[in-house]
């Protein structure tokens, strides 16, 4: 368990290519995602699923009362908040995910809802052989602090009236519970971290006057309290369950949600979906936000709902995780055992993406 924990790697750096967003506007309404592997539905072995996910989930929920709206999902997998607004991991016509969001939400105004999830990425690379490289955290989480309200500051001048749903992260190196003494300390070291990285995310959120999909809690990611029995593990404190129970972190050693994880992340979503749209744009956000003082309240034991949808959408294509499908293969940095565990713990929960290990 110690070495498959210890696959810690690069998000995807596969390449990949965007419908421009320049179409002619339409008359219809559209569901707008955005953000990175999560966003585009990743499942190790698989690739990404722009229509299933978390995202497929929220789809279904709108088409209840929307039946003709459309998804438009332009997620990168590997997407950081730099990359986002600079472009450099997924290839678009407009050079960067945020200038193809804009220039297709400026080109549709029926626009229903605008999801984003980001900022994991930023600080996943930190863990190396090498050891931690805590200047890399300091820097990646600074970057998130600073860019990503430039990025929700784009959308929202975009689209002033458009609802903008921004989630958190949950997390998954609390699997390093699992490995005994050494691996407990480092899960709870992660806790605190990971409620830095979430709290740049909403205070960025609340700049906009957008609500924060609140997916950590939905993973009862505090919890060290409450145990549940988890097969072949035994009793295990439930935010380490929830891991083990809603992605492949436990069972493949890759940070990914499986479909109960991403039934639970779109119903974190869809619970914080305003019911009215903002009439008027709210302030500027500002480039410093501050980072919470508190824990998130445990939201105890949801149950797992399942939700896709098969709309057609346009957007990069199906990335799978190595060469033979287009892929590129990934960096696995071997040999650093649980300090290299503890150092994408000490990230902050970010969602680092853990090589699948190859037969």
């Amino acid at each position: 368990m110690a070495s498959a924990l210890a696959l810690v790697v690069a998000a995807s750096g596969a390449t990949v290519f965007a419908q421009s967003a320049s179409a002619a506007p339409s008359t219809g309404s559209y569901y707008v995602a955005l953000g990175d592997s999560l966003a585009a539905g990743y499942q190790p072995g698989v690739g990404d699923d722009k229509t299933g996910g978390y995202v497929g989930g929220v789809l279904a929920h709108l088409k209840q009362t929307e039946p003709g709206v459309q998804l438009e999902n332009l997620a990168c997998s590997g997407e950081t908040t730099g990359t986002m607004l600079d472009g450099g991991k997924c290839t678009y016509p407009e050079g960067n995910q945020v200038a193809a969001a804009v220039d297709f939400l400026k080109a549709h105004s029926q626009v229903s809802l605008i999801t984003l999830d980001i900022g994991a990425n930023n600080v996943q690379t930190c863990a190396t052989t090498n050891g931690i490289d805590m200047a890399c955290v300091v820097k990646g989480l600074q970057e998130v602090a600073t860019q990503l309200p430039t990025i929700v500051g784009k959308l929202r001048a975009a689209a002033p009236n458009a609802r903008i749903v921004v989630a958190n992260y949950y997390n998954p190196f609390l699997a390093a519970w699992l490995l005994g003494t050494d691996g407990q300390t480092l899960a709870k070291s992660a806790v605190a971290l990971q409620e830095q990285l979430n709290g740049s995310i909403a205070s960025a959120a609340k700049g906009i006057d957008a609500p924060t999909a609140d997916v950590a809690t939905a993973f009862s990611s505090t919890d060290f309290t409450d145990m549940v029995n988890v097969p072949p593990f035994g009793d295990i404190p439930l935010n380490v369950a929830r891991i083990c129970q809603w992605t492949w972190m436990c069972s493949k050693q890759n940070i990914h949600a499986n479909d109960a994880g991403y039934a639970e992340m779109a119903k974190a979503v869809i619970a914080a979906i305003p019911a009215v749209p903002p009439t008027s744009p709210p302030t500027s956000p500002t480039s410093s936000p501050t980072s919470p003082t508190s824990s998130p309240t445990s939201s105890g034991s949801p149950t797992s709902t399942s939700g896709t949808a098969t709309s057609t959408t346009t957007g990069p294509p199906i990335i799978t995780d190595g060469g033979a499908s287009g892929g590129s293969n990934d960096e696995v940095l071997v040999g650093a055992g649980i300090a290299a565990v503890g150092a994408a713990a000490i990230a902050g929960g970010a969602l680092a993406r853990i090589r699948r290990r190859r037969d």
